[in-house]
């Protein structure tokens, strides 16, 4: 049996996390060999080491003090951005959910266009992957809406609206076989962290959740400990990564940091997705400082990348005020600001958001077309969609530099 001792104090902090034999035989089918990501086993020979993880909580993590100046600095920029958007959150609130969605499926190597995302949540699904990520928008939302429900049951709520077309992974169910992180996907044997056994599940988040609700613990801190304890725990089959990220925006809404928008926390993360990965390791292996530091630095990278794509819609905003010339008690002026938090929109949707009959909304929609501020196709044979092609570049852009290494 070997300890893991989780540097959770000024020097080690017992938490222990040991790891106990199991035969590989006694496995189930669909078990991970990576976080997030699904993969198919079969009952083989050998056995494996399985971890048995400890509690936290009632502990109190006590990262060196660079790491503890980070994570502070790094708060205070997400509540003052936060605070900044609220008084227009309207208007950006679900363009950053889904930007927070999708930098979270994107770690997961699941990646779409804006504009197939948005034509997914109309029921225009032309690609599985944007299928997933407007689900995984629906779970992030779920997430926030449950936030002063800190429990098991809303972490199942979360998985369930995330895998909800995906049964084969029991959405909003613990799982009942291993999983695993390594590169075999047919056995856990030889793996490099194989989650603790099924049974532990109910007892770890449990354990889990109570932590999660101290409020003597610096709200950063408690964030990615939490994220990177569940991460450990691995409750689900499938789906982890993404619930996990939700449940870390669920907790920045509980302990007061953001109040308005679910800031893309994730895109920050994919500037060095290995690094977060790296992160998730050293907590298992006895240091927290990684992962602290891993999401004090995507903090503040998302914060910068959420400011310029605001910088950027509010420009595009402006320049239709320009160039909408109908009269100004037309419905049209009113789809403006629809348009730039929800650049992808049908008849229904439009007419839902503005508070008219279906059939009023086509006047308004074609003036915005003939004023070069939206386009119209039919697609997916559910009749026409209008886009704003400039909104959903901004969006675009923001994914793409999400994606990069910063130096």
């Amino acid at each position: 049996m070997n300890s893991l001792i989780h540097n959770l104090g000024g020097g080690r902090y017992d938490f222990d996390v040991a790891r106990h034999r199991a035969p590989a035989a006694s496995m189930g089918a669909g078990g991970e060999r990576s976080l997030g990501v699904g993969a198919e086993s079969s009952a083989t020979g050998g056995s494996y080491d399985e971890a048995v993880v400890s509690h936290i909580a009632g502990l109190s993590p006590e990262p060196d003090a660079t790491t503890l100046e980070a994570a502070d600095e790094a708060e205070r920029e997400l509540t003052r951005f936060d605070a900044e958007l609220g008084g227009r959150v309207a208007a950006f609130a679900p363009v950053l959910l889904r930007s927070e969605a999708a930098s979270s499926s994107q770690i997961e190597n699941l990646t779409a266009s804006a504009r197939a995302i948005f034509s997914a949540e109309l029921g225009g699904g032309t690609s599985r992957n944007a299928d997933e990520i407007a689900a995984n928008t629906r779970a992030m939302q779920a997430a926030i809406d449950l936030a002063d429900d800190p429990s098991a049951r809303s972490i199942q709520r979360m998985h369930a609206v995330l895998m909800e077309r995906q049964p084969r992974h029991t959405p909003g169910r613990w799982r009942d076989e291993p999983v695993w992180i390594g590169t075999r996907s047919d056995s856990p044997v030889g793996a490099s962290y194989v989650a603790p056994a099924h049974e532990h599940i109910d007892d770890l988040i449990a354990d889990l959740v109570r932590f999660a609700g101290a409020p003597s613990i610096p709200p950063l801190v408690s964030v990615a400990v939490a994220h990177a304890q569940f991460e450990t725990i691995h409750p689900f089959s499938d789906g982890n990564g993404r619930t996990g990220r939700a449940l870390a925006q669920s907790m920045l809404r509980r302990r007061g940091v953001t109040r308005n928008v679910a800031i893309p926390v994730s895109a920050g993360l994919l500037a060095d997705v290995e690094g977060y990965h790296r992160a998730l390791d050293a907590y298992r292996e006895g240091d927290i400082a990684p992962i602290i530091r891993a999401f004090a630095a995507a903090s503040l990278r998302a914060v910068r990348n959420a400011r310029q794509l605001v910088e950027e819609i509010d420009a595009i905003r402006s320049s239709w005020d320009d160039r909408l010339t109908v009269r100004r008690s037309s419905n049209a002026w009113k789809l403006l600001d629809v348009l730039a938090r929800r650049p992808v929109l049908n008849s229904a949707a439009a007419a839902a958001e503005i508070g008219v009959r279906q059939p009023n909304v086509y006047p308004p929609l074609k003036a915005l077309v003939e004023a070069g501020i939206a386009k119209s196709k039919n697609e997916h044979g559910l009749g026409p969609f209008w886009r704003s092609d400039e909104v959903l570049a901004a969006i675009d852009a923001f994914a793409e530099r999400a994606g990069r290494r910063s130096v």
